[in-house]
């Protein structure tokens, strides 16, 4: 049931959105329209300051795309699945249950909250959530509100004094508690002063949303200057990398081709070392022999020579 009444209220909205919001019963006393539609949508443009200022005090450093999304859209989505699950709730109960909230909502619309989680299980502790969630909510508009006053009461500042945010509090805790003593006349008034403050805002917002669009213009020309920029740099820094690449592959070649003669020659030179090391003995040895031999065959030359002169020396004796 939830999930249908969740399709439905959102076909509908969508289909009536445009219709609703124009029509203002110009012929007719409607009481709804003024207590409703209009204002709640001086409501909203008479907070918007307010939780302008806030809500930018406390985004600072996200994108807009994050601004938007916390803003408009989770909110969105959770208050279409509170309104479904609640109203499409007392809805059911009206309809097929015990009814009677239809007429709290008439007389007491503050109790039909909690009229409808007393139909559910667990109403003790739903009941219990329910007004931690409303303390929660006074609690933190009382202290955007405050926190804005006072930094506009502060000539600006981001943060202001402790004890002028206290006194915005005091303040506003005061009236809100005078207009609820004060019975319905005080919170007629209240409307009724939001509607007329209303008017001025919606103007100022009118001028804002141009300027922010000039600025989101002027933005968006430095967002793409600069990442023309970027682009520009990362391109240079790729021909800086592809030529100093190109330099240390021939410096490398360079380097490796002497690095090669030399190492060719200090090898040629261990080499040499190693051979005439190890073929020195048998060299020597080899020398040696031919040198023996050599002498050896001068000896026997010499002697030869001996013997022969010898011999010819005796020959005339013998004669």
């Amino acid at each position: 049931i939830i999930f249908e009444s969740l399709v439905t209220t959102i076909g509908g909205y969508l289909t009536n959105i445009v219709p609703m919001s124009l029509t203002m019963t110009p012929f007719s006393d409607s009481q709804w329209l003024g207590r409703n539609t209009i204002f709640f949508w001086a409501w909203h443009i008479s907070w918007a300051p307010f939780m302008g200022i806030f809500i930018a005090r406390i985004s600072k450093g996200r994108t807009i795309r994050e601004f938007m999304a916390g803003v408009l859209i989770v909110p969105s989505v959770l208050a279409i699945i509170w309104f479904s699950a609640f109203g499409g709730t007392a809805l059911f109960v009206e309809r097929f249950g015990a009814g009677g909230i239809s007429e709290l909502v008439l007389s007491e619309v503050d109790l039909a909250l909690f009229a409808t989680l007393a139909e559910l299980p667990l109403s003790g502790i739903t009941t219990v959530l329910a007004l931690v969630l409303i303390l929660i909510f006074f609690v933190t508009s009382a202290d955007s509100a405050s926190y804005v006053l006072g930094a506009m009461t502060s000539r600006g500042t981001v943060n202001p004094k402790m004890w002028v945010k206290l006194a915005w509090g005091f303040l506003i805790a005061g009236t809100a508690s005078v207009l609820l003593l004060s019975g319905g006349g005080g919170l007629d008034a209240l409307q009724t002063a939001s509607i007329i403050t209303a008017l001025p805002f919606a103007i100022i917002m009118l001028v804002m949303i141009g300027s922010i669009l000039i600025m989101f213009t002027k933005d968006l020309k430095e967002v793409q200057e600069t990442k023309t920029e970027q682009q520009h740099r990362r391109f240079q820094k790729k021909i800086q990398r592809n030529i100093l690449h190109r330099v240390k592959k021939d410096v490398k070649e360079e380097i490796t081709e002497e690095l090669s003669e030399e190492a060719y020659q200090e090898v040629k030179d261990q080499v040499y070392e190693q051979v005439k090391e190890d073929l020195y003995d048998e060299v020597k040895e080899e020398v040696y022999q031919d040198l023996k031999e050599e002498i050896v065959q001068e000896v026997k030359e010499e002697i030869t020579q001996e013997v022969l002169e010898e011999n010819t020396e005796d020959k005339p004796d013998n004669k």
